[in-house]
């Protein structure tokens, strides 16, 4: 991570990074997943980044446990030290005053996690 250079959206906020590949870059998304499948140039990184946005912090996950049980999650917290994601048994995550299951995942977020859609 020391070569990532971070991009940030014109109002500051943090979407990700570009991840140097000879004289081109790799997205890598807040979870720690590269997004691009060939190296973009800066400028088309950034409109990249732009279309990517942030909104697929908010979609549901599905979280697949040690013992093979998926388990319904929304992310509550990310960051390069880890990723936090809560239980979201039909939709409990967002209920006012519940205390959903966390569970503590490492960065880059691992393929036990995965988007629901």
């Amino acid at each position: 991570m020391l070569d990532w250079i971070e991009h940030r959206r014109s109002d500051g906020e943090h979407v990700g990074w570009m991840v140097p590949a000879g004289d081109k870059f790799h997205l890598v998304d807040l979870l720690g997943r590269q997004r691009t499948d060939s190296p973009l140039d800066w400028s088309d990184s950034e409109e990249a980044f732009e279309r990517l946005g942030i909104g697929y912090l908010a979609d549901r996950y599905t979280l697949r446990l040690a013992d093979g049980v998926e388990r319904p999650v929304r992310i509550a917290e990310v960051s390069t030290l880890g990723i936090v994601v809560v239980a979201d048994d039909f939709g409990s995550a967002s209920a006012v005053g519940a205390n959903p299951e966390k569970f503590q995942l490492p960065f880059p977020a691992p393929e036990e996690l995965r988007s629901a859609k």
